[in-house]
């Protein structure tokens, strides 16, 4: 069995001191994939975030404050490659991968359009360049986890307002199509849904208007997985008993081996 958690810290340091380090210490996982830690590699050699037992890689903004990825894996990678290959996505510290034979496991931190057209039109170029990324990605023999806040909820099951979201940055219809293409015509699994078919299931709620209290969430936290792994997923859970971040950790576990 491998057990995988994906989960958007919103800063690392802000997430430590919340208890993340504690509650992902006591779950076990074998890999865990971060998003948007906020930090730099400086910042990141101190204890609290080289937790026992783990191996740590990073994948940092140029930005101070900004961004960046990172994984942590009980079993040590034969490789680890950061960058997607292309300026705009690696200053911004968007892409980590690391191989363990078997499979290769990916964090993933898509750009959000919510600050303006200048922002969404950065993402529509990831959205277009990362496709022919995912495209190399299904021709390998390897299978692949690829977690992550990819910053679109793909179906109106997947956001609570989704009526009044249709013409923002998250649930365009250019976003959703593109969601449509990647679990369509690619071939990739939403390992989530594939378990979960159930509404108001969430990984992001706004600070605004009371919206975690009240559940008015979106999820756009995913395990994306190749099909090779489609009949191995066993067991998906979002977890909302503790807070460490505006989204809540995705668990998922498949019956598989690393290598």
């Amino acid at each position: 069995m491998v057990n995988v958690i994906s989960i958007n810290l919103n800063g690392i340091r802000a997430a430590a001191k919340k208890g993340f380090f504690e509650w992902m210490l006591k779950q076990n996982a074998d890999v865990v994939c971060l998003q948007e830690l906020k930090a730099q590699h400086a910042d990141l050699m101190k204890s609290i975030f080289q937790p026992e037992g783990y191996y740590a890689y990073f994948h940092c903004a140029e930005k101070k404050g900004y961004s960046g990825v990172g994984i942590y894996s009980k079993q040590k990678p034969t490789y680890v490659k950061t960058g997607l290959g292309w300026l705009e996505a690696d200053q911004e510290g968007r892409y980590i991968e690391a191989d363990f034979g078997k499979i290769r496991i990916a964090s993933v931190y898509l750009p959000s359009g919510t600050s303006g057209e200048h922002r969404q039109t950065i993402k529509f170029d990831f959205l277009k360049r990362y496709a022919e990324y995912l495209k190399q990605i299904i021709l390998q023999p390897h299978d692949y986890i690829i977690c992550g806040d990819w910053n679109i909820a793909h179906q109106k099951i997947d956001l609570k307002n989704w009526r009044g979201n249709q013409k923002h940055s998250g649930f365009l219809p250019e976003e959703r199509a593109w969601m449509d293409e990647l679990f369509g015509t690619l071939g990739f699994v939403d390992a989530f849904r594939e378990i979960n078919k159930e509404a108001d299931q969430y990984t992001w709620w706004s600070s605004r208007g009371q919206a975690w209290a009240k559940n008015v969430g979106w999820r756009i936290d995913y395990q994306v997985v190749t099909s090779g792994l489609k009949e191995k997923i066993k067991s998906v859970s979002i977890y909302k008993d503790q807070r460490f971040s505006d989204h809540a950790p995705l668990l998922v576990h498949y019956d598989t081996e690393m290598s």
